[in-house]
C-alpha cells in the first residue's frame, strides 16, 4: 500500500490537511467523500488536464458513490479574469446547486485560484478541493486559501480568502508536466528556504537538478517541505497581515514583469518569481542587507536549474522602468502608498522591507536593462 504523507493547517473549523504522494488520484474518492457533506461534486479542470486526468478522477470519485459534473475551462493564465470568472459561476449556478455541493479544482494555479474564488462567492460559500497537477500548485497555490482573478491593473486584484476542505497534492501527475512547467514550479519551492531555512536551501543545492528531473524520492521530500514550510507561516497569519507576506519574496518584481507581458507564455509565473527574487537579492545588496555572495549564490543556482535570472532572459520584450514601477505601485502589497518589498539579510533571512526608497528600485531595474 503506497504511503502518504499528511500535513495539517490548524485553523480551527477551517483546518484541513494536504496529503502528499504518489496513486493518489485512484484513493482520490475515498479521501474526497470524508470531507464533503454531501455526495455531490463539480470538477472544475482545463482543456490541458482534462484528457490526461479527469477520467482517472471521475472514476475514482464514482466508485466512493459521488455524483460527478464537469466543466472545463480554457488553459491558460487568461482564464484568471472576471469573464471567465462569471461564465464559470453561471455555469455553476445553471446546475441548480446548493450550499453542500463541493467544486474540484483539478489543475495548476489558474484553476485553483478561479474555483477557490467561485467557491467563496457562490452562495456566500461553498466547499472546494484542490487537486493541483503543477509543482508550482502543489507547493505554493493550492494551500493556504488565496484565490482570485487578475485584472488589466495588476494580478489577484480581485479575490478572497479562502480554504480548501482538502489538498491532495499526488506527485505522479508531475510526469506529463513539461521541463519549463516544472522548473517554474521550482522558483517556489527555493523560495521557502531563501525566506527562512538556508539548510532547506543547502539541500536544493545539492539534489536540485534530480528533483528537476523527475526523480520521485525528492519531489514527494520538496512539496513536503514546502507545504510544511507554509501551513506553519498560514496558522500564524492567515490573511497575510504581518507574517505571511514572507511568502511573496520575488513576488513584487515578478508580478510587475508579468503584468508588462500581458499573463502571457512569454514569461510563467515561476519564471517571472525566479527573476523576481534575483532582483529582490540585487536590492538587498544595495541596500547594504545583505553580501554579494548570497546574491551569487542565489542567481547561480536558479541557472543551474535552468531557470531565468535577469531580464535579458525574457527575449522580445522592451523593458521600461517607468512602466514597472508603475505595475509595482499598483501591487496589493502596497499600503498607504508605499511598496512592501521582501527583502534578504542572507540566505534563510528574508523580512518584511516597508518604506523603501522607489530611487533605490529604479536603479535596480535600470542596471537590470542595461544589461539587455
Amino acid at each position: 500500500m503506497t504511503k502518504f504523507k499528511y500535513i495539517n493547517v490548524p485553523l480551527g473549523d477551517r483546518s484541513y490537511d494536504i496529503i502528499i504522494g504518489s496513486q493518489l488520484l485512484n484513493k482520490a474518492g475515498d479521501l474526497i467523500k470524508s470531507v464533503i457533506r454531501s455526495k455531490n461534486v463539480i470538477i472544475v479542470t482545463d482543456t490541458n488536464v482534462a484528457p490526461l486526468y479527469l477520467s482517472k478522477l471521475t472514476s475514482s470519485l464514482q466508485i466512493a458513490g459521488v455524483d460527478v459534473e464537469k466543466i472545463i475551462l480554457p488553459s491558460g493564465e487568461q482564464t484568471k479574469s472576471i469573464s471567465h470568472f462569471e461564465n464559470l459561476t453561471d455555469k455553476i449556478l445553471a446546475m441548480k446547486v446548493d450550499r453542500t455541493v463541493a467544486l474540484i479544482a483539478l489543475g495548476g494555479g489558474v484553476i485553483g485560484d478561479l474555483t477557490g474564488f467561485a467557491a467563496a462567492s457562490i452562495l456566500r460559500g461553498i466547499d472546494f478541493i484542490q487537486v493541483p497537477t503543477t509543482l508550482l500548485s502543489q507547493v505554493d497555490s493550492s494551500v493556504g486559501g488565496k484565490t482570485g482573478i487578475n485584472t488589466r491593473y495588476g494580478k489577484n486584484l480581485i479575490g478572497a480568502f479562502y480554504q480548501p476542505r482538502l489538498v491532495l497534492a499526488d506527485v505522479d501527475v508531475l510526469d506529463s508536466l513539461p521541463k519549463r512547467e516544472i522548473l517554474a514550479g521550482y522558483a517556489e519551492v527555493a523560495k521557502y528556504g531563501l525566506i527562512s531555512d538556508k539548510n532547506f536551501f543547502s539541500w536544493l543545492e545539492k539534489f536540485g537538478q534530480k528533483l528537476c528531473a523527475g526523480n520521485k524520492e525528492y519531489l514527494r521530500a520538496a512539496v513536503f517541505m514546502s507545504c510544511k514550510t507554509k501551513a506553519e507561516i498560514i496558522t500564524k497569519d492567515e490573511t497575510e497581515q504581518n507574517l505571511r507576506a514572507l511568502l511573496n519574496l520575488g513576488h513584487t518584481f515578478g508580478h510587475a514583469l508579468e503584468t508588462e507581458t500581458g499573463y502571457s507564455g512569454k514569461l510563467l509565473h515561476g519564471e517571472s518569481i525566479s527573476i523576481g527574487i534575483c532582483l529582490a537579492f540585487d536590492l538587498s545588496f544595495l541596500l547594504g542587507l545583505c553580501s554579494k555572495s548570497d546574491v551569487e549564490r542565489t542567481r547561480k543556482h536558479f541557472v543551474l536549474i535552468g531557470l531565468p535570472t535577469n531580464l535579458s532572459d525574457i527575449v522580445n520584450i522592451k523593458w521600461n522602468t517607468i512602466k514597472l514601477l508603475n505595475h509595482m505601485q499598483s501591487d496589493k502589497k502596497t499600503e498607504n502608498g508605499k511598496v512592501n518589498f521582501i527583502l534578504a539579510k542572507g540566505i534563510g533571512e528574508s523580512f518584511i522591507a516597508r518604506n523603501i526608497n522607489m530611487k533605490d528600485v529604479h536603479i535596480v531595474i535600470e542596471q537590470a536593462i542595461q544589461q539587455l
